[in-house]
């Protein structure tokens, strides 16, 4: 008898523990609310990059990308479908804000990926964050962005990209270092991207013993190179530091060519505009000349089996250096949704807070760009930077050199 009791009053404790768990799992609380999702409906993740224009490259390679990792995942994540959708965001401020407001008015979303350019982040991760969205940037650079002064309107952000501090000193390196220059010059476009990222270099130059002989700047949309081209050309530099975008970049290579006193100054851009459209806008102007990037000689042993993925999907190779990004970014977020969700039956619940928590504490993550670590500011990238040099063969291609010239390891 008492042993009957025994197991009935063990019953009892197991009920009353599951319909405990019922409950917690039924009624989570987030400071922030918590996203719902009933069976059979998606895990909507969304993308804001720039996916039309002249930067449309960088965009399109960051969100297949994405596309590839969801591919991974089998399309699916703790029993439901993974969609997809996005916004385009012009490379710009206004288009990032504009990008990020429409976002942020869709309360299905769980996560974004993006922005691409550094100006968009600006604006926009703001507003995202301010609808409980959390973001993580593939392709953003600018310091300023996981600065400890940036504010707490951007608790949200994150970045698998690496910061500037770090690309910006690599090229300052490479130029007197390895091409034994003790001048230079930066053009910028008045971006937060170019504008930070041509001052890394600027100091670092200096603090290696060069000499700055000009800081200009262009506008985006300039056609006319040649009198910024012809100012620069006074200081008689060695070297061009031109981190700017595609269009605007594609006219200071071929302008440069036919500026006196710059016949045999070396040119240089930045990631921002390593593509083959940009090799189509500067033609054979770009052969020679020199890109700082990732490394992707250093990228994790599964980045070759992510290639190959790419040209069967997409029958072509990677477009812009942060395809490898866009992925770790993506798989980034469903590792915190894994961790975070909470499921009472076939609905999943998930918090919002929980889930920007869950984002910054992910550490050791083997990503391809590396080991995903992210600090208390959102930067999470195992930076590795080289610097490329464009050859006749590669801009005929139309297609990104592969092994790099220069790396400072």
């Amino acid at each position: 008898m008492k042993r009957r009791f025994a197991l009935v009053v063990a019953l009892l404790l197991v009920i009353g523990f599951a319909l405990m768990s019922t409950a917690q799992a039924a009624a989570p609380k987030d400071p922030l609310g918590v996203v719902t999702i009933k069976k059979g409906q998606p895990i909507h993740i969304a993308y804001w990059m720039v996916v039309a224009g002249p930067d449309a490259s960088l965009g399109i390679d960051t969100r297949r990308g994405v596309e590839i990792a969801i591919q991974d995942k089998g399309g699916k994540l703790l029993g439901h479908p993974i969609k997809l959708s996005g916004q385009d965001t012009a490379c710009n401020a206004e288009g990032g804000q504009a990008a990020a407001t429409k976002l942020a008015s869709d309360p299905s979303i769980v996560a974004a990926v993006g922005s691409n350019c550094s100006s968009e982040a600006r604006p926009g991760a703001p507003i995202l964050w301010k609808a409980g969205i959390p973001t993580v940037s593939p392709s953003n650079t600018a310091p300023y962005l996981t600065d400890p002064k940036r504010g707490k309107e951007f608790d949200g952000y994150l970045r698998t990209a690496h910061n500037d501090m770090i690309q910006g000193a690599v090229a300052a390196q490479f130029a007197i270092k390895k091409m034994g220059v003790k001048t230079a010059a930066t053009i910028h476009d008045g971006s937060v991207y170019a504008e930070q990222l041509q001052a890394v270099f600027a100091e670092e130059f200096k603090k290696l013993g060069g000499t700055i002989t000009a800081q200009e700047a262009v506008a985006p949309t300039d056609t006319d190179m040649r009198p910024v081209l012809t100012k620069i050309a006074t200081g008689k530099p060695e070297f061009i530091y031109f981190p700017i975008f595609i269009a605007a970049g594609g006219h200071v290579a071929r302008q440069a060519k036919e500026v006196s006193g710059l016949e045999k100054t070396y040119l240089m851009s930045a990631d921002g505009t390593f593509s083959p459209d940009f090799y189509k806008a500067a033609g054979e102007a770009a052969v020679g000349m020199f890109h700082s990037s990732p490394d992707f000689s250093a990228f994790a042993g599964g980045y070759k089996d992510f290639l190959a993925k790419h040209q069967k999907k997409y029958g072509e190779k990677p477009i812009a250096p942060f395809h490898a990004h866009g992925y770790d970014a993506a798989m980034m977020i469903f590792a915190a949704i894994e961790k975070v969700g909470v499921k009472d039956g076939d609905t999943l619940y998930i918090g919002r807070k929980a889930l920007r928590d869950a984002l910054y504490a992910t550490k050791g993550m083997k990503g391809l760009t590396g080991t995903i670590t992210c600090n208390q500011y959102g930067d999470c990238a195992d930076p590795r930077i080289a610097v490329y040099q464009q050859t006749a063969d590669n801009i005929k291609k139309l297609v990104n050199p592969e092994v790099p010239f220069w790396k400072p390891y």
